[in-house]
């Protein structure tokens, strides 16, 4: 899935696809929470819970991502906002230079304190906000990648 998703931020970030299309792709894969096993693999994926991006108004966005997808509003700041989409969710961050923030992976039996010992070990460099069950990493090319239970919520 990641493959996926790095071939879809490729595509638009080389102009060829819209905005528009970029989120479609994201969406049907968040939709389609499958998860195929992989043998020896360090975690189970069970879905994608939750996909973060940057953009330079939150407001704009947010009345966009409603109108163009009928996405609910979950909650709001003044920096960001959560949209509900499905059992999952899109996050909107402020920031002036938009992008793909993270994307959260939920993981079978996830546990924050295991999760940061298994990725310690494999060489991987964690990051867990103090007082959080939220375990961010970075992916091979550099992206964040959040790993989660399947329960978490926005």
């Amino acid at each position: 899935m990641t493959q996926i998703i790095s071939d879809l931020l490729a595509s638009y970030e080389h102009g060829r696809l819209s905005r528009r299309q970029l989120v479609q792709g994201l969406a049907a894969l968040a939709a389609g929470g499958y998860a195929v096993p992989a043998s020896g693999s360090t975690f189970q994926g069970r879905g994608l819970n939750h996909i973060a991006i940057r953009v330079s108004n939150v407001p704009r966005s947010r009345d966009f991502y409603e109108k163009v997808f009928g996405l609910p509003l979950i909650r709001e700041s003044e920096s960001s906002c959560f949209l509900g989409l499905g059992k999952n969710f899109l996050t909107l961050f402020q920031n002036q230079t938009p992008g793909l923030d993270h994307f959260c992976i939920a993981i079978q039996s996830f546990n924050a304190d295991g999760v940061m010992e298994e990725l310690k070990r494999q060489g991987l460099k964690p990051n867990r906000p103090s007082g959080s069950d939220r375990v961010y990493f970075p992916d091979p090319d550099g992206m964040t990648v959040q790993l989660s239970s399947a329960d978490h919520q926005a």
